[in-house]
């Protein structure tokens, strides 16, 4: 059976890459704390650095540029 992919808030989302850039700490290691992959912390951050408030529109939802 295929495994569904786990969703997150967007808020969560926003604040994981805060710590990745504030804490201190490692992705690793945050990632560990929240219970998600490191390379999906990467790849949130990626997305924040590349569509800022734009970033994670919903599901659902296209962002302005996508229409």
């Amino acid at each position: 059976m295929g495994e569904t992919q786990k969703e997150y808030p967007v808020e969560f989302k926003r604040e994981a890459v805060r710590l990745m850039e504030t804490s201190g700490k490692t992705a690793v290691q945050i990632a560990r704390e929240l219970g998600v992959s490191d390379s999906v912390l990467y790849h949130w951050r990626k997305i924040l650095a590349e569509k800022g408030e734009q970033a994670f529109p919903g599901k659902g939802h296209q962002t302005e540029a996508e229409e």
